[in-house]
């Protein structure tokens, strides 16, 4: 297959990549760095990266966050940075990147687990995990041509505990080897419309 990975460079996309690229054919697309850049902020850069890469199997994304910070002080600025790049930026993913997908072909973004364990100060990142799963299980039914599409819901993955696990206290640690699996379930296997949750 000819898989596109958006944030293939991130933690969680490194690994996935390592995980498929004996098997298919990799693309790594990033902000700053990959085969070929895309701010997923930018609905024209999104569009500007499928016409480069064109015809694809499967596409993961791995970018994007968002806003943690005291509820009683965060404004709506303080919320678009993560609406705009990891909610619309995946939605925008798979309605401009479904043009470019083959029969059968997969699409697999990324919620978290505060969409329903949010952690303290984390109520931006809830709305937008939220919204992201919703978008899955309502896109899920109207793909057409065999195109399936699932979400990775992950909970505090161990590559990542130095630098977020101060905003998780209590949290356990998600193994990167199941996180990396349920990306691979979603892209190889034939789930669809699944929010595919790895909390520990």
């Amino acid at each position: 297959m000819r898989i596109l990975i958006v944030g293939g460079s991130g933690t969680i996309g490194r690994k996935v990549a390592e995980a498929l690229k004996n098997r298919h054919e990799v693309i790594i697309a990033g902000r700053s760095s990959g085969d070929v850049l895309v701010d997923m902020a930018d609905e024209v850069s999104i569009r500007r990266m499928f016409e480069e890469v064109q015809e694809i199997d499967a596409c993961i994304c791995t970018a994007g966050t968002g806003f943690y910070g005291d509820f009683y002080s965060m404004t709506q600025n303080d919320l678009m940075a993560g609406i705009q790049g990891k909610m619309l930026g995946q939605m925008n993913i798979v309605l401009i990147g479904k043009e470019y997908m083959r029969k059968g072909g997969s699409f697999t973004l990324t919620s978290g687990i505060a969409a329903e364990h949010p952690a303290k100060n984390g109520t931006a990142v809830a709305v937008i995990n939220g919204a992201v799963n919703s978008f899955v299980l309502g896109s899920s039914q109207e793909l057409k041509n065999g195109i399936r599409i699932n979400a990775v819901s992950p909970g505090l993955v161990e590559d990542s505990f130095e630098r977020y696990g101060a905003l998780f206290p209590g949290y356990n640690l998600a193994p990167m080897k199941k996180v990396v699996n349920a990306y691979i379930l979603s892209t190889e296997g034939a789930v669809n419309g699944k929010i595919l949750k790895v909390y520990s």
